[in-house]
């Protein structure tokens, strides 16, 4: 590149829309072995297991190098293992977000751009990432580019050497060394079609000094995690103060059995909405809906006071621009807040109520993994459910109100489809009982389940548990996530994994 040119170079986490450009530094890097490059879904699958642990250095814009990574429980490999093993022959099914070592599956560097000591500062990135997520080591197989040059005269190990005390210089060696790695052991045949390296590969590792072992599980992420339903009585209360009442209760008893997440259902305060059956339907869901805040403050203390994590069905809330929207909020046992507005809205919310729908579309991290939150008639979208599998959701939870047995019908339905097609759980949670003096909430009919996949470690009606129909009671259910990481990987069917992406896709239209 040009000397004289300013450069403006920075250091941070790739993405997938930079994938055009890191092609073309792959190919050029790689121009002496063929162009190898990552296939696009193989770098969306790593952002998606493990955003963080992609680097890549930009110059003047531009993407030129690039460091890819996973975690991997290392105890399982050894110190004798080949390239397609460590990334599950590039399914990178090995990565384990509880492992303890960092290990590098690439890095390169534009060739127009080498002298400028990219890679050492993607090898600083990676030092300081292994030293934040406290793994005890970076380790990678290096390649011996070189080493076809020499080996009619030089044993693998007499070339290792002879590179160490520097009497051969190595491109990808004597950087390692210069950087802090040792070489461990001498592997073969590690990456097939390596023929600059005859396939062999150097063990490298960097020890993490800080590194601390745990020698407590408090922070590890849990495996089996235990969810906590509410099917609600729909009754009247002669005030708010009675409605809070009835809500600490269950938040009570289900915390008693020492649930992770408790779940309450769609628009379970609706007989708040009692005083209001005066006023037209859509003036009195608006009024309701100056209780959900100080609703929310009553959950945020619950969920501390109670440890657990509380999903909080849903409530009407009016936006900053004076519309109706149905507002879920997820209030974390740590005294955080998150919150999901109902993205489709069903004809007769909006004609009844004026309601309109909600257009943030994530996942949430807890201290339980990710979950996702979706209300009701979203359910019944497969796009919008898979989009959050794609961000990594273990766990959908689904407040849901239904008048009729066929409304319910198809809430449940598409439920239990999600859990099958997205290899996750899925809770569901309703009402029962009815109303008889509020306008429009006359009857509800529930029966509230928790869905799961549809393998050999699952039940083979794919119900993890239910309720009774129609009858006020709460359902415990225990969870297993690594089940769903086995069958990621191992499954009877891999339906994540078996997508055609080379025919079709799915994509958020705005971030």
């Amino acid at each position: 590149m040009n000397e004289h040119k300013d450069i403006l170079v920075s250091l941070r986490n790739l993405e997938l829309n930079d994938y055009i450009q890191l092609k073309e530094a792959m190919q050029k890097a790689y121009s002496d072995i063929g162009g190898l490059h990552w296939k696009e879904d193989q770098i969306k699958t790593l952002l998606n297991l493990f955003p963080q642990g992609q680097l890549c250095v930009e110059v003047n814009g531009v993407v030129v190098a690039c460091a890819l990574s996973i975690i991997v429980d290392y105890a399982k490999f050894g110190d004798t293992h080949t390239y397609d093993q460590i990334t599950g022959h590039y399914t990178f099914s090995t990565h384990n977000p509880k492992g303890d070592v960092l290990y590098g599956i690439e890095v390169f560097v534009h060739p127009d751009y080498r002298g400028l000591r990219l890679a050492r500062r993607l090898y600083d990135g990676r030092k300081d990432l292994c030293e934040n997520l406290n793994l005890r080591a970076i380790m990678a197989g290096g390649r011996m580019p070189m080493y076809k040059k020499y080996a009619k005269e030089l044993t693998p190990r007499q070339y290792l050497n002879k590179v160490e005390i520097k009497e051969i210089y190595d491109p990808v060696l004597t950087f390692q060394m210069s950087n802090g790695f040792h070489v461990k052991k001498i592997l073969k045949n590690y990456l097939p079609g390596d023929t600059q390296s005859l396939e062999f590969a150097t063990l490298l590792q960097w020890h993490n000094i800080y590194y601390e072992k745990e020698e407590s599980p408090i922070k590890q992420a849990k495996t089996t995690v235990r969810l906590g339903l509410v099917q609600w009585q729909m009754r009247s209360h002669p005030n708010f103060e009675s409605l809070v009442e009835q809500i600490e209760f269950f938040v009570d008893a289900v915390s008693d059995y020492s649930s992770d997440f408790v779940l309450f259902p769609e628009l379970f305060n609706a007989p708040l909405m009692a005083p209001y059956n005066d006023m037209g339907t859509a003036e009195a869901m608006r009024a309701l809906a100056k209780y959900t805040e100080p609703l929310l403050e009553k959950f945020k203390s619950f969920a501390v006071s109670y440890n657990i994590n509380i999903i909080t069905g849903s409530m009407p809330l009016i936006n900053d621009k004076g519309s109706l929207q149905n507002v879920s909020y997820l209030c974390h046992r740590n005294g955080n807040v998150d919150e999901y507005r109902k993205i489709h809205i069903t004809p007769s919310e909006r004609e009844a109520w004026g309601m309109v729908g909600g257009d943030d579309i994530r996942v949430f991290d807890t201290d339980c993994g990710k979950i996702g939150v979706v209300v009701c008639y979203d359910v019944e979208f497969p796009e919008l459910i898979r989009l959050l599998a794609d961000q990594g959701m273990n766990i959908l939870f689904v407040p849901f109100l239904t008048d009729t047995q066929n409304g319910y019908m198809r809430v449940r339905n598409c439920a239990m489809a999600r859990a099958v097609e997205n290899e996750c759980y899925v809770a569901i949670a309703g009402c029962v009982g009815n109303l008889p003096k509020v306008n429009n909430m006359d009857i509800q009919y529930a029966q509230s389940a928790v869905f799961t996949p549809s393998d050999f470690a699952f039940p083979t009606n794919s119900i993890k548990a239910e309720t009774t129909p129609n009858t006020e009671m709460t359902l415990i259910v225990d969870v297993d996530l690594d089940l769903l990481k086995e069958l990621h990987s191992h499954g009877s069917v891999r339906i994540m994994k078996d997508r055609r992406n080379d025919l079709y896709e799915l994509r958020l239209k705005k971030e």
